[in-house]
């Protein structure tokens, strides 16, 4: 008599609950904050194109942005069967190659969502969904360099979903260059952003052979290099901000950065022990800075 167990019952499609977790809902935030930073700026009253606006933000998260995420875990599935073997897609909850046609299916209805919203929104959604593939698959594989792959991320998620914003706002057109500026210097600033949520990977990374920051230049390196990342273009912005004669808004970003500045001297001193606090609370308050030079630059934009 075989008293052994049977084999595990695998799926032959994944279930609702799967795929959700698979898009990662909790990630859609910093897109569409970046895209309503950009329905902002662009001076337009929302309530009289509040139906574009909602396809705008369905875009910019649960589309693109969950489009991204699956990528990454189809293209990650060997290393998350070491790291988190308890993802849809190790976990066999997602089963075959099911990872991967959710990728391309959202890719698609991604692009024609975009095409509904103008010329402007679609070739940005279209980067959008390039840099998302690039970062996570080969032979690119821009995440295997920190350098590369947190700028690809910075952009996409920030830049590009801001821009987004305001062309979705604009009727499709591209925004002027103080709405192109502002979302540049934040989607750089992010780049630093990124390199805080490598700290809690650095053993893994040296082992996979991920050359990400904290990897290449060293803990202290890498976290001197996050804090210039963030902070620099922050600067800039407050720059800009008194040179087109908003000088509150200009203070109140100078506020933050200084908040934000205070942070990073304590961050500093422990770098993986804090990197988590600064990406947590610091972040909140960089994205309270983007919020106000958005404001700042409404009715420049028109």
């Amino acid at each position: 008599m075989n008293d052994s167990a049977p084999p595990p019952v695998v799926a032959r499609y994944p279930a609702p609950a799967a795929v959700l977790e698979l898009l990662k809902p909790i990630t859609w935030f910093p897109p569409m904050w970046a895209f309503a930073c950009g329905v902002v700026s662009s001076g337009v009253v929302i309530a009289e194109h509040w139906l574009v606006f909602l396809a705008g933000v369905i875009l910019a998260g649960p589309m693109v942005c969950a489009t991204s995420q699956a990528v990454n875990d189809w293209f990650d599935r060997h290393v998350d069967a070491i790291n988190e073997p308890n993802r849809p897609i190790p976990s066999g909850r997602i089963p075959g190659r099911w990872g991967l046609y959710i990728a391309i299916v959202w890719t698609i209805l991604s692009g024609l969502l975009a095409a509904t919203l103008g010329t402007w929104v679609f070739w940005s959604a279209m980067l959008g969904l390039a840099l998302a593939w690039a970062y996570s698959a080969p032979p690119v594989r821009l995440k295997g360099n920190g350098w590369w792959g947190n700028l690809a991320c910075g952009m996409s998620y920030e830049s590009l979903a801001w821009i987004t914003g305001a062309a979705v706002m604009l009727s499709g057109a591209l925004p002027n260059w103080h709405v192109l500026a502002l979302a540049g210097l934040y989607g750089l600033g992010a780049h630093g952003i990124l390199t805080l949520n490598d700290f809690k990977a650095i053993e893994g990374d040296q082992q996979m052979g991920v050359r990400s920051l904290p990897v290449q230049l060293g803990v202290q390196g890498a976290a001197w290099a996050a804090c210039l990342f963030m902070a620099l273009p922050q600067f800039v912005v407050v720059g800009l901000l008194v040179g087109w004669g908003r000088p509150l808004h200009a203070a109140a970003v100078a506020v933050v950065v200084a908040i934000q500045v205070g942070m990073m001297v304590r961050f500093l001193r422990d770098p993986i022990g804090r990197a988590l606090w600064l990406s947590a609370i610091g972040v909140s308050i960089y994205v309270t800075g983007m919020m106000i030079s958005a404001f700042a630059v409404r009715t420049l934009a028109l």
